[in-house]
């Protein structure tokens, strides 16, 4: 597993992503978290991982772990045809605009998230969203759950293949249950 940028274009500057080397360190980050938020990108429809929709990991994974999540794009039908009702759909820009924002209290109105999550997303829009939150969000918590390593997240997985990345997501969830 390699911990540079997968586009060789993206440079971290002088704050870089933390690895996250084991699927544990993700999940007991996102227990320690009083507000996570997952996002989800149209890739989670169209990426399949062992013969299985990367949604349907997603899926399982927010059931588990009880994390609202967000559809973005055109893939809130994907979920609800699945069964899945998420807690918001709108764009991945409106989504981290709002996030970037101190006084927005969340999708419930109860208060602004603490760690936001990432996956699905192209690699070069997620990449440009971290480098915002980054920016101008600086002490929220980012993370993806991508198999792309991204240098402007607080903490991401290495680049990794599609079996390593099925393993991360299912002990994940399995860590949940």
């Amino acid at each position: 597993m390699s911990c540079e940028p997968w586009q060789c274009a993206e440079i971290a500057s002088t704050k870089k992503a933390n690895p996250i080397q084991k699927p544990e360190i993700a999940v007991a980050m996102i227990k320690k978290a009083t507000r996570p938020l997952l996002i989800v990108g149209s890739r989670a429809v169209t990426q399949t991982l062992e013969g299985k929709p990367v949604i349907d990991y997603i899926i399982d994974l927010a059931n588990a772990s009880k994390v609202p999540v967000v559809a973005t794009a055109h893939i809130v039908g994907d979920f609800v045809k699945r069964g899945y009702q998420p807690a918001a759909f709108m764009t991945a820009m409106d989504i981290s605009n709002r996030i970037v924002d101190r006084t927005w209290q969340g999708l419930d109105g109860k208060g602004h998230p603490d760690l936001i999550m990432y996956i699905g997303l192209p690699y070069y829009m997620e990449a440009l969203i971290l480098s915002g939150l980054k920016h101008f969000a600086p002490d929220l918590k980012t993370m993806t759950l991508d198999n792309k390593f991204h240098v402007h997240a607080s903490w991401s997985f290495p680049n990794a293949s599609a079996e390593e990345w099925a393993s991360n997501l299912t002990t994940m969830t399995s860590k949940f249950l």
